[in-house]
């Protein structure tokens, strides 16, 4: 059986990657082929691999909504935008887990131009920018004329000096990030040039997927209780990832809804900060 990929190219259906993402999300392999076996009657050839994703993923919630909030975890990142702000906001958190001091938004004056930082961090001695290019769509990659110019801005200004931490430091490190994939050669040219580079699964086992399962920083975005409304709602009050809702009860109070269906998204919060 072929289906149709979200780039519009079509592939053979492939049991065993609907299996592997249905574990990694946390499913048993019992209950991964159990939600294949369901859900092949409704397969047909040429159907789209959004289609497949969203029967599995109905299926999946019926079990276990936490399981089914890391299933939609991409869904979830790219709910971030459409204009990327909250996607910035978003890696300054994953920052912040991983100790690093984060600052947002920052202008400094380069050598020959002045530049809007996106994030700068300091973890020991060293000092980085950071830069983040969201894209709305999933199939869009960043191609290699990014971090070419991103490491252009980033040579304006890494030998000068800025008090930015307390103290007078130099910016010795520069990240791209994005929320979707980079083409290979934006990797190659990144690892010849020294930028680091982080994207939904680059590097291998360390890109965004795997520190947000890592580290526990869920976007409030990939909860299945909460309605598209709702997520906005927190997203405006700063109520980025699972664990603010979960540890900043005032805002969650705001959404004025049921003890019922309070109740629920406590449960599949604690569900998916406990796994």
């Amino acid at each position: 059986m072929k289906i149709k990929k979200k780039s519009g190219q079509i592939v053979e259906f492939d049991n065993t990657k609907l299996i592997a993402s249905l574990v990694n999300s946390g499913a048993s392999i019992t209950v991964a082929k159990k939600i294949l076996h369901e859900i092949q009657p409704q397969l047909y050839n040429g159907i789209t691999s959004n289609k497949v994703y969203a029967l599995a993923f109905q299926k999946l919630k019926l079990i276990s909504k936490a399981n089914a909030a890391r299933y939609s975890l991409k869904n979830g990142i790219f709910a971030l935008g459409p204009a990327g702000f909250y996607f910035e906001k978003f890696i300054s958190r994953l920052f912040e887990v991983q100790e690093y001091q984060v600052k947002t938004n920052i202008f400094l004056k380069g050598k020959c131009v002045s530049h809007e930082l996106d994030i700068l961090l300091k973890k020991e001695t060293h000092v980085s920018m950071v830069e983040c290019k969201f894209h709305s769509s999933q199939e869009a990659k960043t191609d290699v004329k990014v971090p070419m110019y991103i490491l252009s801005r980033f040579n304006d200004m890494n030998k000068m000096t800025y008090t930015i931490f307390k103290k007078e430091e130099m910016i010795s490190v520069c990240w791209l990030v994005t929320n979707s994939k980079f083409t290979t050669e934006a990797i190659k040219f990144g690892e010849c040039s020294g930028l680091k580079l982080l994207s939904w699964d680059y590097p291998f086992q360390a890109g965004i997927k795997d520190l947000v399962n890592h580290y526990k920083v869920y976007p409030i975005t990939c909860l299945t209780t909460l309605t598209a409304a709702e997520k906005e709602m927190l997203l405006l009050q700063d109520i980025l990832t699972v664990y603010d809702l979960m540890h900043f009860q005032d805002s969650f109070y705001k959404l004025k809804i049921s003890e019922n269906r309070m109740k629920r998204i406590k449960e599949e919060s604690n569900q998916l900060l406990n796994r």
